[in-house]
C-alpha cells in the first residue's frame, strides 16, 4: 500500500506509525485519529472497518477510503472530518482539531468610526496607506472607552453610537431540556421504537441499538424595567435593551413590563422594528413615566395576574431597578420570596452598582437581595453585554452579601435558606 513518506508527527498525537503491509494497523490508526478529531469511531466500528477492508483490496487506497467511510462515520455530518483525517494520514498533512463554538451575545453590524476632528473614517478598501497609526489607535480607544462609560455621562454623538451598538446585542435564553426527543447517533437513552422497527426489518436478527435525546429550548425571559424618576437617566437605554430582547423572541420567549407606580405590559409596543418608534409607543402607553416607585405592590400584582398563571414558571426574571421603594420594604421582600420560589432564576440589574463606593443601602434593594440569584450592574454597554450573558447562563457573578442580612459569606446567592427546610434539602424552584 502506498502511503506518504513518514516524518515526525504526521500520524498525529497519540497515533503511532503503521507498517505499509499491515491493513489492520492502518485501520486502527485511522480510527484513533478520527476519535482524536471528534468522530466517535469506537472499537465496534473499527472491527467492522477491518472486516470491510479484508473483503476488498487492502492495498488500494480507494477501497480503503470507502471501507472506512462506510463503517467509521456515524452520520453524514462526520464525512467532512473523515475526509480531512484520511487526507492528513495518507498525504502527510496535520490533523484537524475541533473547537467548541462559543456562545455569543453580539452580532456584527457596520459602525462608522469618527476621528476626534469629526471626519468619518474612509470605507474599507479606500485607504491610501498614508493614514497615521496614532489616529487608528485613537479611534479604537474611543470605541473601547464608550463601552465602559456610564450612559448618563454620554454626549449626543456617543449616545447615537451606543444606540447602534445596542442594536447588535443578542439575548439568547438559557437552554433547558424539552419533552421532545430527537435522534442521537450513539449516545443518550435507547429509542425503543426505532430499535424494534429495525429488528423487525432485519427479520428478528439482532441489530445495533438506536438512541435518542431530549431537544433543547430556551427558557422564557421576563424583564421588569423601572421607569420611575430615580431611574430617568437609565430608563431609555434599558428600554432599548428590552426592545432588542422583545424583537428576537425566537431566541427566547420574552415579556417586558414597566414598573413605577403602575405595572404596564409593553411587549406589544416594543414589537416595532424601529427602536425610536417602539420607545415612543411605550411612552404613550406608560402613564407613570418618571414618577414614584412601588416595587413591592407591583411585584405582587405581576405574580397575581401573570406570574402564577405560567409566565414566571421556569423563567429567568430580570428586574432592572435601583431598588428605591416608597412603601414598606418588607412587602417587597415577601413578594421577592414568592418570585424566587416560582422562577428558575431571578436576576437584579442595578445601574448604580457600577458607581464607585456603591453599597446596597436602599431599603427595597436590601430586602430583595436575599432572594436574588444574580446581582449585576447595568450602567454601560459592557455591563449590558454581561447582563445578556448572565441571562443566557454563561456568565454567573459572585455572591453578594447585602446590608442587613442575606447569604452568608462564601454561599452562592442562588442557594437561599428557606424557612422550614433542612440543610441540603431541595428547594421547590421553577422547573
Amino acid at each position: 500500500m502506498q502511503v506518504a513518506a513518514r516524518r515526525p508527527g504526521w500520524w498525529g498525537e497519540g497515533v503511532g506509525p503503521v507498517a505499509d503491509d499491515d491493513p489492520v494497523g492502518v485501520i486502527v490508526a485511522l480510527g484513533r485519529a478520527l476519535q482524536a478529531a471528534g468522530v466517535p469511531a469506537g472499537p465496534d466500528r473499527v472491527g467492522e472497518a477491518v472486516r470491510a477492508v479484508a473483503a476488498l483490496r487492502p492495498s488500494n487506497r480507494a477501497d480503503l477510503y470507502w471501507a472506512g467511510r462506510a463503517t467509521l462515520c456515524a452520520s453524514p455530518q462526520h464525512t467532512a472530518r473523515y475526509d480531512a483525517v484520511f487526507a492528513a494520514l495518507f498525504d502527510g498533512g496535520g490533523l484537524p482539531r475541533p473547537r467548541a463554538a462559543p456562545v455569543s451575545v453580539l452580532r456584527v453590524v457596520p459602525i462608522t468610526l469618527v476621528d476626534p476632528a469629526g471626519t468619518p473614517a474612509p470605507p474599507a478598501g479606500e485607504d491610501d496607506g498614508e493614514q497615521e497609526p496614532s489616529l487608528l489607535r485613537s479611534m479604537a480607544s474611543t470605541v473601547d472607552v464608550l463601552r465602559h462609560k456610564d450612559v448618563t455621562t454620554l454626549d449626543p454623538d456617543e449616545k447615537a453610537a451606543l444606540h447602534r451598538a445596542l442594536a447588535a446585542l443578542e439575548l439568547p435564553g438559557e437552554p433547558r431540556p424539552s419533552r421532545r426527543w430527537r435522534r442521537a447517533p450513539h449516545r443518550g437513552a435507547v429509542d425503543p421504537r426505532r430499535t424494534v422497527r429495525a429488528l423487525l426489518r432485519a427479520g428478528g436478527e439482532p441489530v445495533r441499538l438506536h438512541h435518542r435525546r431530549h431537544t433543547e429550548r430556551a427558557r422564557p425571559v421576563v424583564l421588569l424595567v423601572d421607569v420611575s424618576g430615580s431611574m430617568s437617566g437609565y430608563a431609555d437605554v434599558l428600554l432599548r435593551f428590552a426592545h432588542v430582547a422583545a424583537r428576537r423572541r425566537r431566541a427566547a420567549p420574552t415579556e417586558v413590563f414597566t414598573i413605577g407606580t403602575r405595572l404596564t405590559r409593553v411587549t406589544r409596543e416594543l414589537s416595532s422594528p424601529d427602536p425610536d418608534t417602539a420607545l415612543a409607543a411605550v411612552a404613550a402607553a406608560v402613564p407613570d413615566y418618571s414618577g414614584g416607585t412601588r416595587l413591592g405592590v407591583l411585584v405582587r400584582d405581576f405574580l397575581d395576574r401573570w406570574g402564577h398563571r405560567g409566565m414566571a414558571r421556569g423563567a429567568v426574571v430580570v428586574i432592572l431597578s435601583d431598588g428605591w421603594e416608597r412603601d414598606d420594604p418588607a412587602l417587597l421582600g415577601a413578594q421577592m420570596r414568592r418570585l424566587a420560589l416560582l422562577a428558575h432564576r431571578v436576576v437584579w440589574c442595578n445601574p448604580r452598582k457600577g458607581q464607585p463606593g456603591f453599597a446596597p443601602l436602599a431599603g427595597g434593594l436590601a430586602a430583595a437581595l436575599p432572594h436574588v440569584d444574580d446581582f449585576v450592574e447595568g450602567h454601560s454597554l459592557a455591563a449590558l453585554e454581561r447582563l445578556a450573558r448572565v441571562v443566557a447562563g454563561v456568565s454567573r457573578p459572585a455572591a453578594v452579601r447585602p446590608v442587613g442580612g442575606g447569604p452568608v459569606e462564601g454561599q452562592p446567592v442562588g442557594d437561599r435558606p428557606v424557612e422550614g427546610r433542612e440543610p441540603g434539602q431541595e428547594v421547590p424552584r421553577g422547573a
